[in-house]
């Protein structure tokens, strides 16, 4: 009778076999493995403003929306985020496309699991289909939906063109600053860099830079770094308006919505926290609440830095910026502020410090703006302010040791 021989797990012609093979399935794998997708441009999600004429919405209905972002970073194909988490009615949008601006490719469609149509429901997100359109770091992308129902988008004001009806819309048309639905842009890179998420309120969205020059300090900031260290950083906005530490506003509060702003986006391994003065000026009329002190607000840093530090991800603290001039400004507030700053400066919750505090104050006048970076409100900053806080950053807070050319 044949006998079959059973060889050892251990016998060196079958591992050698199996070395083999194992390589060959790596090397078939390493392509797809090498892939990634990282955020190159983000504009968080928040409720409809309702700031058209008389407390209106101020949504779309039978018009084409256009809108340009500047990509981050460089990407060899792209994914685009819709939102709406924070609607309250279903969402409607068509032959939504991309393109490179200036340049002579072809428009390309954004789809949907094949479909150039999208509805999503209150509450609904939805991630498109690959795009295959490559661009490189700080490229302006022309992103364009037509919107064929009312519909009010619930993401922060962006620079948008808008034109009646289902058309393309032209480069001469006026900028308005509105919502839209794009929170997000993913761009498929083969070498991941380090992502900076700039987490804050107006000062961090740019709401007073000028309308679409991407002059924000977290877009300056951008600049900076990719020419210091080229391909190594991205640095993506999730700044709004009237946004606070601990309560809500005309938006989620910054502990309210971290899990969907920055712990969702892939990749993320910095944050760059400006928030809290809105938490401590008082409420305004008619009943003037007096804000939240330093304590509440450090409660808050403290529950931040934990829940990033979680998932490994590096807290940045900026100190806040001087306010004297401004309409709620009192001095109650101000010692607020003082306490606040030197906690960030001092007490090592933070793995590192940007003094935002010190670019932009007055030697003068130390509780105020400097004039020339300031906005005429006194508590906003200029292109020139948003300038300095980019230009105030240590890039080797990021690892980044490069000496910049000026």
């Amino acid at each position: 009778m044949k006998q079959h021989s059973i060889r050892s797990a251990n016998d060196p012609k079958r591992l050698r076999r199996i070395a083999v093979a194992a390589g060959a399935i790596l090397v078939c794998a390493s392509p797809a493995l090498a892939a990634e997708w990282i955020p190159v441009w983000t504009a968080s999600p928040t409720p409809d403003l309702r700031d058209g004429a008389g407390g209106v919405s101020r949504g779309f209905k039978d018009e084409s929306v256009r809108q340009d972002i500047r990509l981050a970073g460089s990407a060899n194909a792209l994914r685009l985020r819709i939102s709406n988490e924070l609607g309250t009615a279903p969402l409607k949008l068509e032959a939504m496309t991309v393109r490179r601006v200036g340049a002579a490719d072809p428009t390309v469609p954004v789809l949907f699991d094949g479909a150039a149509s999208l509805t999503l429901p209150p509450g609904g997100i939805a991630i498109s289909d690959e795009v295959n359109l490559a661009a490189s770091a700080l490229a302006d992308l022309a992103v364009s939906a037509y919107f064929p129902e009312a519909v009010a988008p619930a993401v922060r004001r962006t620079a948008v063109r808008i034109a009646p009806g289902r058309v393309e819309v032209a480069d001469t048309a006026s900028l308005s600053s509105r919502q839209n639905v794009i929170s997000a842009i993913y761009g498929q890179v083969n070498k991941a860099p380090k992502v900076v998420v700039a987490l804050g309120d107006s000062i961090t969205e740019g709401s007073t830079a000028t309308l679409g020059s991407n002059h924000d300090w977290p877009s300056v900031l951008g600049q900076r770094l990719n020419a210091a260290c080229p391909g190594g950083y991205v640095v993506v906005n999730a700044g709004i308006s009237g946004n606070r530490l601990l309560d809500h506003g005309r938006s989620p509060s910054a502990l309210a919505r971290l899990d969907r702003d920055v712990l969702s986006l892939p990749k993320v391994d910095y944050v760059v926290l400006l928030e809290g003065i809105n938490d401590i000026r008082h409420g305004g009329a008619p009943d003037f609440k007096p804000g939240r002190s330093a304590q509440e607000a450090i409660m808050a840093y403290r529950q931040i830095v934990t829940r990033l530090t979680d998932h490994r991800i590096t807290v940045i603290g900026a100190t806040l910026t001087p306010f004297e001039g401004s309409d709620r400004f009192e001095p109650v507030a101000e010692a607020t502020r003082q306490t606040m700053n030197a906690f960030i400066r001092k007490s090592g919750l933070f793995a590192g410090v940007v003094d935002f505090d010190a670019a932009l104050r007055d030697p003068e006048k130390p509780l105020s703006m400097l004039e020339a970076t300031s906005r005429p409100d006194r508590l906003h900053p200029s292109d020139e302010g948003y300038e300095r806080m980019a230009r105030s950053v240590d890039l080797s807070l990021f690892g980044c040791h490069a000496k910049e050319r000026r």
